[in-house]
């Protein structure tokens, strides 16, 4: 009673100016016309769609029933477009009438019919037109806000021809013209005509909804004509692509026969001919069907990236089975998890990678163990086997972070493999002779086609020895010497080699196309590779692990014009299509879900039908295809390429891996001592991401012990970098952790708890500017007992400190030395014995080449 008799006492300037706070300070929403038009130009134009008269009838029959205007009805159509092209549940539009100023107007649009949010359109409407006659724009500007709270402008009774303020886009008319006319005006530099005619298309379809059952939910209806939808599910499809009737191993023994003694694969000094690489193969699938392999039986593979991993992978899918990797520098946890998982009996392996494996297999009974080299010393027939291996047969698991803290492996099978292999080799350009580099980790899911690509057309397979990858300057030396013409890395690496290559410039007179994939690859780092390597093409390659690796391909040959770089078009014999919470369409350039179907899709997760059933499904546009929820979020562009515009869970991607947030917080709550836990990622100047944790508990627990704990079972790039101790978490108005507040803290706890000494002598403080620069923190923030990891060093920003400092140290210099002061004195030994071994040198080169 107490806010009503307020409400009575105030005057009508005062409960307008009430009213229009409430308003303006709600916030603005999203843009809600997508820009859309591949030829801008200046001016406006102007399109025009009559109301059919008998439509026109039942809607003013449904207001009369409703006692609500007309224009409630309209302004309910227009709320509803203008929400189906944001994906948003809320929108604002401008609203005016006989030429007036437009005044904001807000509405929710919710899970709800047609009836309530007709109602609640009329109430909105009702409350905006009492209170039109105050002045709004003096408010706005005592209350600071410059930003514009809508981009369309709803008109009724003014005859469609109000201005076009400058940050207006559209503005829709309803105008009495021998009937109702709908003209919408557009500026033609967002626009096009074709997109414009859609637009009035979906308002006269929300109106022909609203009139055919108020009572439906606006939501699970559709404002799409036949035509959008038939150019989105075909129009906008990768193009069909007839694959060999022959599985991946098959074509290899093909291109074995044709050329026996031509190189298939190089790795350090050692090198193998496609007819020695089969042989062996062979034999360690004659290895383990003796063992009692079947059909589809899973077998790891637990080995550095060598020959004899690429000899087991090609081995286990000739013998029908399916390739399960595993990083042999995980915890034995994890590898025991991933495993028991799998269902996975035999695991093969090399001396000296079996200290781990035993320690898993300790929690695991029947797993049998295989020496890989036993397989060739076994004295098993080297000829091929001729297992027949169907299309839809299971080929390989890969797991990846799961949310509740158990890793999810996500199986695919050989024609999907083999559908994304041949989309590198045609894309990619790969061909007999060609020299394709396998650089990444047996557990990203991009290491199978390295691996396999150049096998299937008579190229060759350069295994890269991770001590190079992890030295820019040997890794490029490597490339350049080995002749590789297509490599793939991800963008935080190719950033390393990129700042390498514009500290010492030099010549990749072989290599012909990178891809990038795994993280969003930004604009800048385009602009700076093309600056570099103006002649060699540059990839950007998206997919997911559950839709056999990548699905889309945009192939640069120069910057592109778009602030954010595309995902280009589906690849051969995929689908996508962007929808909504429901699995609908949404209209071309609205942000939705991106969904993928086609041979791409995987079966779904090993022995876990809860989390399968909730991403993989039928799919409702294609009977007799599976559809896959990839949970992150696009648009079309309007030349059919695809935009990733992010994603809308705690799924993250650090350094190409994708984490699962909730995998992390998991482990972290099952340390001893932690009573709330909470993970969060923060970013750098440089662009670096890093994970960061915060717990509660009665009392702080030992950094490295709680860092060793979460490291026992969670990979390395996995456990966060640094951990903060609240006495308790806060949280949101709701009860939740209040993960914003905990970012904001971590950017400024991000090194103002490390206690330390400033730098003292010369090369300390040429480190400590180094360190900051690679770490993205300030220089005086620094200290010589700091420890380069805990300050957010990874191994990525470690080879671009050696960048930075001209290789003066090394990574294993960095591990060995991480705190600033020993790896100071580190250097200037080496400067001292430089200058012994070397005392006829003149004194001007005798300085530390650190700066």
């Amino acid at each position: 009673m107490g806010n009503l008799s307020l409400r009575s006492t105030l005057t009508p300037a005062e409960r307008g100016r009430e009213f229009w706070r409430g308003v303006l300070l709600v916030g603005g929403f999203p843009p809600a016309l997508p820009r859309w038009t591949l030829s801008p130009v200046a001016g406006v134009g102007e399109h025009e769609a009559r109301i059919p008269d008998e439509l026109m009838t039942a809607l003013r029959r449904l207001a009369n029933e409703l006692a609500v205007p007309l224009s409630s009805v309209l302004l309910t159509a227009h709320a509803k477009v203008l929400g189906a092209l944001s994906g948003e549940p809320k929108v604002c539009t401008g609203y005016t009438m006989e030429l007036g100023p437009p005044l904001p107007l807000r509405m929710t649009l919710g899970p709800r019919s047609w009836r309530e949010v007709l109602l609640d359109a009329a109430r909105t409407e009702a409350e905006l037109l009492a209170h039109r006659g105050f002045p709004v724009d003096d408010l706005r500007r005592e209350l600071g806000l410059s930003e514009p709270s809508f981009e369309t402008v709803f008109e009724l009774g003014a005859g469609g021809g109000g201005e076009f303020p400058e940050h207006t886009v559209l503005r829709v008319a309803f105008v009495e013209r021998d009937g109702l006319v709908l003209r919408l005006r557009y500026k033609r530099d967002v626009l096009d005509a074709e997109r414009v005619a859609r637009v009035a298309g979906y308002h006269c379809t929300a109106l022909a909804l609203i009139a055919s059952d108020p009572d439906a939910e606006h939501a699970r209806q559709t404002l799409l004509s036949a035509e959008e939808l038939h150019f989105q599910l075909h129009g906008l499809a990768g193009r069909r692509r007839d694959l060999p009737d022959r599985r991946a191993h098959e074509l290899f023994e093909e291109r074995t026969r044709a050329h026996p003694d031509t190189i298939a694969a190089m790795h350090g000094d050692r090198q193998l001919t496609y007819g020695q690489l089969n042989a062996r193969a062979n034999q360690v699938a004659r290895a383990l069907l003796a063992r009692g392999l079947s059909r589809e039986g899973v077998v790891g593979v637990l080995t550095e990236r060598n020959l004899d991993w690429m000899t087991a992978v090609l081995a286990i899918f000739k013998a029908g089975g399916a390739y399960l990797p595993i990083e042999p520098h995980f915890p034995a946890d994890r590898i025991a998890s991933t495993l028991f998982r799998a269902g996975c009996r035999f695991v093969l392996t090399e001396p000296g990678s079996t200290a781990v494996l035993d320690q898993a297999l300790e929690s695991l009974s029947g797993v049998q163990t295989l020496f890989i080299e036993l397989g060739y010393e076994g004295g098993y027939p080297e000829g091929n086997l001729g297992i027949d291996v169907a299309p839809d047969q299971l080929a390989y698991i890969y797991f990846t972070s799961g949310s509740t803290g158990e890793p999810k492996g996500a199986m695919c099978e050989h024609a999907g493999m083999l559908n994304h292999v041949f989309a590198k080799i045609d894309d990619l350009k790969i061909g007999a002779g060609d020299v394709v580099a396998q650089t990444a980790p047996q557990c990203f899911d991009i290491s199978l086609w390295q691996l396999v690509s150049a096998l299937l057309v008579g190229g060759r397979t350069l295994l890269v020895e991770q001590e190079a990858i992890l030295d820019a300057k040997r890794f490029i030396d490597k490339i350049v010497d080995a002749r590789a013409n297509v490599i793939q890395v991800v963008p935080s690496y190719l950033e390393v080699l990129v700042s390498f290559l514009e500290q010492h410039p030099r010549a990749l007179p072989d290599l012909r196309c990178v891809s990038a994939t795994g993280e969003a690859l930004k604009k800048e780092l385009v602009q700076r590779w093309f600056a570099a390597q103006p002649a060699i093409k540059l990839v950007n390659a998206y997919g997911l692990t559950e839709t056999s690796d990548d699905t889309n391909h945009e192939v640069l040959d120069r910057v592109p014009d778009r602030e954010r770089v595309p995902l280009g078009r589906p690849i051969n014999n995929v689908s996508v299509y962007i929808v909504d919470e429901h699995l609908a369409l949404v209209p071309l350039g609205a942000p939705g879900e991106i969904v993928f179907s086609g041979v791409c899709v995987g079966r779904g997760y090993v022995n876990d039908p809860e989390r399968t059933q909730r991403a993989f499904m039928a799919d409702p546009y294609r009977e007799g295809r599976r559809l896959y929820r990839s949970g992150d979020y696009g648009r079309w562009l309007p030349d059919g390429k695809l935009e990733f515009l992010g994603r809308r869970d705690s799924q993250v991607k650090i350094s190409g891996f994708r984490i699962e947030i909730g995998e992390i917080e998991n482990t972290l709550l099952r340390a001893p001592g932690v009573r709330e836990g909470a993970v969060v990622v923060t970013e750098r100047p440089d662009g670096g991401k890093h994970l960061v944790a915060f717990y509660s508990g009665q009392q702080p627990l030992d950094a490295n012990a709680l860092r060793e704990r979460l490291s026992a079972s969670l990979p390395k790039y996995m456990v966060p970098t640094a951990s903060h101790w609240r006495n308790r978490l806060p949280l949101t108005d709701n009860g939740k952790i209040d993960k914003k507040a905990l970012t904001a803290l971590a950017g400024e706890l991000d090194v103002a708890e490390q206690s330390h000494e400033r730098p003292s002598t010369a090369t300390e403080h040429r480190l400590a500017a180094a360190w900051a620069e690679v770490l993205g923190v300030p220089k005086d923030q620094i200290g010589r007992r700091d420890h380069f990891f805990d300050l957010g060093g990874t191994s990525l920003s470690a080879l671009r400190l050696a960048v930075r400092l001209n290789r003066t140290v090394s990574l294993k210099d960095l591990t060995d030395h991480p705190v600033l002061a020993d790896l100071a004195m580190l250097v200037d030994d080496r400067s001292v014995q430089r200058l012994r071994a070397a005392p006829e040198r003149s004194p001007s080169s005798r300085a530390a080449t650190i700066d």
